[in-house]
């Protein structure tokens, strides 16, 4: 959400997101609605080094609410020390102050403004943008079974490079970020473009978000098919289509109009490639997809949520 209004300031506008623009403006009444949040954002989220990490909570990962809850339980010492440091970086109106203070209205208001900022400007798109994501996240899947790490973060290439046990991108700003034995969630973002982004306080826990690549954004789901269509067979991509519901041998055969045969081999192949898993039902036999086997199928007919920024 966060990263929507940067996408605004662009002084060139990808093609990527044209339809997303002209959707925007071609309904008064969802511009009317995003107006609050995009007047509240553009103060806090400026273009520039710094804006305040309180608005992009580690708990927004779980969704909207989650989010949101998470940023209005933001303790006051915190809102006032992150808006101290933006105020550094440009001039705050007087409306921010009530924030920094914790004012409980105040921030119910700005909670208000953000989810009407989020069902007007994100939510119509979140099933294409998903898809979207779950397409990066199966090539990145991919590359991390295929070659560990070094192949996970080769894929990255150029826009991070990978040299144990440091890895480095392009920033923002000259930064060093050190995990310290902690974790590093890397998450795909839509709206983020060109460079990754991380939280600014180093002591909160490591978050990457880091752009898609530009040819999962705007394909409609019957290119994405024939690309699963190209990778795997027509039949074969039938098959993982299918199981978007288990279902037994027979079942597939039945719905694809293949013999009992075909359906077994076809879900063999895709079992020793990890994305399905096949298990005994009394005397059928039962076939699920695994996590991987659900990330390729909805890099081509959606369903990931996008990220909250």
């Amino acid at each position: 959400m966060i990263l929507t209004r940067f996408r605004f300031r662009d002084r060139v506008r990808s093609p990527a997101f044209r339809p997303w623009f002209e959707e925007l403006h071609a309904d008064p009444a969802r511009s009317s609605r995003m107006r609050r949040g995009a007047r509240l954002l553009d103060v806090l989220v400026p273009a520039g080094p710094y804006f305040p990490d309180f608005l992009t909570p580690y708990e927004g990962l779980l969704g909207l609410d989650s989010g949101l809850a998470a940023l209005l339980r933001t303790p006051t010492r915190r809102l006032a020390a992150e808006l101290r440091l933006l105020a550094r970086h440009r001039p705050l109106p007087g409306w921010v102050r009530p924030i920094a203070q914790g004012n409980g209205p105040t921030l119910q208001e700005m909670g208000a403004a953000l989810r009407d900022y989020y069902e007007a400007a994100v939510a119509p798109f979140r099933e294409l943008a998903g898809s979207a994501i779950a397409a990066d996240r199966a090539c990145r899947a991919r590359g991390l079974l295929r070659g560990g790490v070094e192949g996970l973060f080769a894929g990255f290439a150029p826009l991070m490079s990978w040299t144990p046990p440091v890895l480095e991108t392009e920033y923002v700003v000259d930064r060093d970020l050190v995990l310290g034995g902690r974790g590093l969630r890397l998450v795909p973002s839509y709206f983020c473009q060109r460079t990754p982004m991380t939280l600014a306080d180093p002591e909160l826990p490591p978050v990457l978000v880091y752009p898609i690549e530009q040819r999962h954004r705007w394909r409609p789901a019957a290119e994405r098919r024939a690309d699963l269509d190209a990778l795997m067979g027509a039949n074969r991509s039938a098959v993982l289509h299918a199981l978007d519901h288990s279902a037994t041998t027979t079942q597939l055969a039945r719905m694809l109009r293949i013999s009992p045969t075909a359906a077994s081999r076809h879900a063999t192949v895709l079992r020793e490639a990890g994305l399905i898993d096949t298990r005994r039902d009394g005397t059928a036999v039962l076939h699920t997809l695994t996590p991987l086997g659900t990330a390729l199928l909805e890099g081509t007919t959606g369903g990931a949520q996008p990220s909250a920024r």
